[in-house]
């Protein structure tokens, strides 16, 4: 008989784990059921300020509908959660009462909106008051779009990349927004001081307001949002509030259980729970080595590893930890960062350019002749390459100022054809040159084929242009052979 896999969790992590099992025939030796708590399939969460804007459906961000669980012979429940594991009964217990036995049990419980201790959000029951909301799921994003239109002025609180994306949807709704900052400067994990005023100066040229070391006290108003209350006696004038104040793992249920959780449920390098036969934990609620991680691409490798154990692809299979790089987008605005954001002393050498009339500024660190940390706002066309640097540790040109730009007079600047072919061209899903170049020679020809095929582009979008170089370095290499 197929022994019973039950994953807790149809977020990405959960639903990308039951992808891979699949694709390593693992459904051929278990019986796999899935349970979420929103009721929903799968869908992409990095796209739900796209839905938030209007520019693109919910429809469009699924990414397993519901009849894909029926094709694979796969069971989802939707709107019942998990209430109990009973690892000595080896079963899980729904909302509904449902008992559900289980041979291997997978925790991919995710995160929810952190909301922050400031007076006047919650009503007597203890929910979010009207008007007033987190921005984490599917339901949050519509309930926003319903109450914008008839809101006029919005307070996101929040100067991450989360906030500024929030603020520039409702922008895009029509509302006037103010965007607060609790820090001294916008998205200070991945920004220094300078890119952050870059960054500062464009969230204002685009209409926002911008406000800086400000701490919120609370949210005025009985029913519903008048203003935001700031701890040095301002009020900002709003009749909607989002909180886009980070995230808060989803842990109570492994708590109950006796699950060893620190921040998160604590896992070893095979994503197994710690001391806990036979469960294992993947995604934001799993903390690896006293690290938790809230990027998609390093829950694709921790899935991929977990996904190669269970189905004896890879009995070894380590997660070893990721790095952290990523290209963003704040709709309009290329940033791409990787590595540490400041020097760690006079040791490292910072190389540095900036021109703000242009929205431009380059920063990359090095230590020890090689790259640990680089920040591009406003032109990533370096971004491939400093990125393979930071990966394979590789000695850099006694020039640093190459980094950055291209100093050779007459020579082109470097495009994707010049990258290694283990070069990761969507760091999202971690598509290198060399598997998208396999695809195109396979001989599929669109990028909806080979997003298809290699899930590139499917994650933030933001490496579509350069997918579409490969491809077309891909098709004039298999012509000229």
């Amino acid at each position: 008989m197929s022994e019973r896999l039950v994953v807790i969790g149809n977020g990405m992590a959960g639903a990308r784990l039951v992808e891979e099992i699949l694709d390593r025939a693992g459904g051929e030796r278990f019986a796999i059921t899935v349970i979420g708590a929103e009721p929903h399939g799968n869908y992409n969460r990095i796209l739900l300020p796209k839905v938030l804007a209007g520019t693109q459906s919910a429809r469009e961000i699924v990414l397993n509908p519901r009849d894909w669980y029926e094709r694979n012979g796969v069971t989802l429940i939707t709107g019942a959660p998990v209430v109990r594991i009973d690892r000595k009964a080896r079963s899980v217990t729904t909302a509904d009462g449902a008992e559900l036995p289980y041979d291997k049990l997978i925790v991919a419980t995710g995160s929810r909106a952190a909301m922050p201790a400031v007076n006047g959000i919650h009503d007597r029951y203890e929910a979010l008051k009207p008007g007033i909301f987190g921005f984490r799921t599917l339901g949050d994003c519509e309930g926003m779009v319903a109450w914008a239109r008839h809101a006029r002025r919005v307070a996101v609180v929040g100067g991450g990349l989360l906030g500024l994306e929030a603020g520039r949807a409702l922008l895009e709704r029509g509302l006037e927004v103010d965007v607060v900052q609790r820090g001294g400067r916008l998205m200070n994990l991945q920004l220094d001081g300078n890119a952050a005023d870059i960054l500062r100066h464009k969230a204002e040229a685009m209409g926002m307001g911008v406000h800086v070391d400000a701490r919120v006290e609370g949210v005025v108003g009985k029913d519903r949002p008048e203003a935001l209350a700031l701890a040095d006696g301002r009020l900002l004038a709003c009749d909607m509030v989002v909180f886009a104040t980070g995230i808060a793992p989803n842990v109570e249920l492994a708590v109950d259980a006796g699950l060893p959780v620190a921040r998160g449920i604590a896992v070893d390098d095979g994503m197994g729970v710690l001391g806990c036969e036979d469960v294992y934990s993947v995604g934001e609620c799993a903390e690896h080595r006293g690290t938790m991680y809230g990027l998609v691409a390093p829950l694709w490798e921790q899935v991929a590893v977990l996904a190669d154990r269970l189905t004896a692809a890879d009995p070894a299979a380590r997660y070893r930890g990721s790095r952290n790089a990523t290209k963003l987008k704040v709709s309009g605005v290329e940033l791409a960062t990787m590595g540490v954001v400041e020097p760690d002393g006079a040791h490292d050498e910072v190389v540095r350019f900036s021109e703000p009339t242009r929205g431009i500024y380059k920063a990359a660190i090095v230590r020890d002749g090689r790259l640990v940390g680089a920040i591009l706002l406003g032109d990533i066309r370096r971004a491939p390459h400093l990125t393979q640097a930071l990966d394979q540790g590789t000695v850099l040109p006694e020039d640093r100022a190459a980094l950055l730009f291209d100093l050779a007079s007459g020579v082109p600047a470097p495009t994707v054809d010049d990258l290694p072919e283990q070069a990761l061209v969507c760091n999202c899903n971690g598509v290198s040159k060399a598997d998208i170049s396999a695809c195109v020679a396979a001989g599929e020809r669109t990028l909806a084929a080979v997003a298809a095929q290699t899930r590139a582009t499917t994650g933030c979008g933001g490496c579509k242009a350069d997918v579409v170089d490969v491809m077309a370095w891909a098709a004039r290499t298999a012509e000229a052979a």
